[in-house]
């Protein structure tokens, strides 16, 4: 049969929005002769719609849209993903076919870790469904129901479907679109079926969704694969008649079988006019995977683009210090807006060097971005007046050096306020997670593009995006020791260790959880350790006051990694 994957993005909330980029797509598959199309969970509200969904009229809002795709279902049969209101409030995938809504399944596994909180709102479901189209059955799945082993996708595998479909919203990490891939494949060989992933694609907050929609045989061969990052209407037609027939080799669940098929509700039976499609039809377009660094950097653009597009802003501010991390999120901002609508500002100080003044200069155009410039020396030194009397016998340490930076952060929320500009940030995760950064100073913005970032993967990143013809970054900036340049001659080496130490340790304390002795035991110095460890602790609070930023690793600051910040445990 020809199936139709609608790897769309949505915005969470925008209800009328989102039902018409549901029908437009629907109209397209049925054009183009697929006998069913999948769109993703809760894709008439977009996902996660968080406490959207303990407001009834929300609820009532997405069921009236949901009514109304539904007239659209002729000639096709659609499964959609909404919030469901019954006796409770379940994470469904409705069947729509001839016109009307045929049937209801209900997300089963709901997961509650990492950035997941479905048990909040959601009732569970009470098992698996089936559906027959132009005779082949089929299994429906909601997203978390296939990542773990066993139902509901075993018992409506043992009860007949030969063609599982899952509709999903699984945020982005590096590496989690091959990872996905290699566990939906093991599920179809264990279930003797081909499997469709329909996943949803775009950024939300801290969250960002990757796509990478694709369809496997029963063997776990993709069949199709749809790019990542982007909107596509990926088309497959799947032989499920293969399935059957390794079923008849494969003697193992016929007992199984037997006893499973009572006990998955058939949601109906449907027609969609349309001829068998032969065996050895078209399979579909497989897009390649994007490699490591281009995967990340995909996902900063799409997750920067659509936290500015989604709430309407025209334009971005951000410092250009010279530095690395700044010249990556020039780059990211200038991929995901054009380079029209960015805006940099140099901010040099008393202590800026030559090096990196021209280098700002350089890559603002490279890119083709606008550059201001606003030195600070004349304000650190009205400060510096004022606080005289007050700081008199005491030596300047980290309050003057803080001083520049909140200066600096005060001239860029201005240009905010006067011209409604989103200020984006530019600290990386290796900084936040030591508190090595200003609040209100640096800190200060919208939007952090590089807050999940360590800063190994920042120059990864920043040697990755020089392959690119326009080559943008001066490689002084991705060779010339980090600095903050808020004292004479100062490294980010002066207050902590080696990024190539440092992100290691922190990647095991952060991100795995690991103890003290664990890290030591990987062949960390423990006066590192303990350093690391302290730094990291001190520094909670300044982490919650920091802004949202695209997730891409396996534990983010913020919905992803909660700890307390009036904590005594050490």
């Amino acid at each position: 049969m020809r199936i139709a994957l609608a790897q769309i993005n949505p915005l969470v909330g925008d209800i009328a929005g989102n039902e018409r980029r549901i029908r437009e797509r629907l109209a397209e598959a049925r054009s183009a002769e697929a006998q069913l199309v999948l769109f993703p969970e809760l894709a008439v509200t977009g996902y996660p719609p968080e406490d959207l969904l303990l407001r009834e009229h929300v609820l009532a809002d997405a069921r009236a849209a949901l009514e109304r795709i539904a007239a659209d279902a002729h000639g096709i049969v659609a499964i959609v993903g909404f919030p469901e209101r019954a006796e409770d409030v379940f994470n469904a995938a409705a069947v729509l076919a001839d016109g009307a809504i045929a049937g209801v399944y209900r997300k089963t596994r709901l997961p509650n870790y990492g950035v997941f909180d479905e048990h909040r709102y959601f009732q569970r479901g009470d098992g698996g469904a089936l559906i027959d189209v132009d005779g082949v059955t089929i299994g429906l799945t909601v997203c978390e129901d296939i990542w773990v082993p066993g139902p509901p996708e075993s018992d409506e595998a043992l009860a007949g479907a030969r063609l599982i479909v899952n509709v999903s919203a699984s945020p982005y990490q590096a590496g989690k679109g091959a990872a996905r891939e290699r566990m939906v494949a093991q599920r179809a060989r264990d279930n003797l079926a081909a499997i469709a992933y329909c996943a949803q694609v775009g950024g939300q907050d801290e969250l960002v969704f990757d796509g990478h929609s694709f369809v496997v045989d029963h063997e776990g061969d993709v069949l199709a694969r749809a790019p990542q990052f982007t909107e596509h209407l990926l088309l497959c037609t799947v032989d499920a008649a293969g399935a059957a027939a390794a079923r008849l080799r494969d003697t193992r669940q016929r007992a199984p079988a037997r006893e499973a098929r009572p006990h998955v509700r058939h949601l109906g039976s449907f027609a969609t006019g349309r001829e068998a499609y032969a065996a050895d039809a078209p399979r579909g377009d497989r897009a390649e995977p994007l490699g490591p660094e281009a995967e990340v950097y995909g996902a900063l653009v799409l997750g920067t683009r659509d936290y500015v597009e989604k709430n309407r802003f025209e334009r971005v501010v951000l410092g250009l210090s010279g530095g690395v991390d700044s010249a990556l999120v020039a780059c990211v901002a200038a991929d995901a807006l054009g380079p029209e609508r960015v805006t940099c500002v140099t901010m040099p100080s008393r202590y800026t060097s030559q090096g990196t003044y021209t280098d700002a200069r350089v890559i603002a155009e490279r890119l083709g971005v606008e550059l201001l410039e606003l030195p600070i020396a004349p304000v650190m030194e009205a400060y510096e007046a004022q606080l005289a009397a007050v700081f008199a016998g005491r030596e300047p340490d980290l309050t003057e050096e803080n001083l520049q930076a909140r200066v600096r952060g005060n001239d860029l929320m201005a240009l905010s306020n006067k011209f409604g500009w989103l200020v984006l940030t530019t600290g990386n995760k290796s900084e936040m997670s030591v508190g090595y950064s200003t609040l209100y100073g640096d800190s200060a913005g919208g939007f952090a593009v590089i807050k999940d970032v360590p800063k190994t993967l920042v120059y990864r990143l920043g040697h990755w995006r020089n392959t690119q013809a326009d080559a943008p970054i001066p490689e002084t900036i991705l060779t010339r020791a980090p600095s903050a340049e808020l004292r004479p001659d100062q490294t980010d080496q002066d207050s902590l260790p080696p990024y190539e130490v440092l992100d290691p340790i922190l990647e095991g304390y952060v991100e795995r959880d690991m103890g003290r002795e664990q890290l030591i035991a990987r062949g960390f110095e423990p006066a590192t350790v303990d350093r690391v460890i302290r730094l990291v602790d001190l520094a909670e609070y300044k982490r919650r006051q920091q802004p949202p930023g695209p997730k891409v690793t396996s534990k983010a600051f913020g919905r992803d990694r909660r700890m307390p910040i009036t904590n005594g445990y050490r």
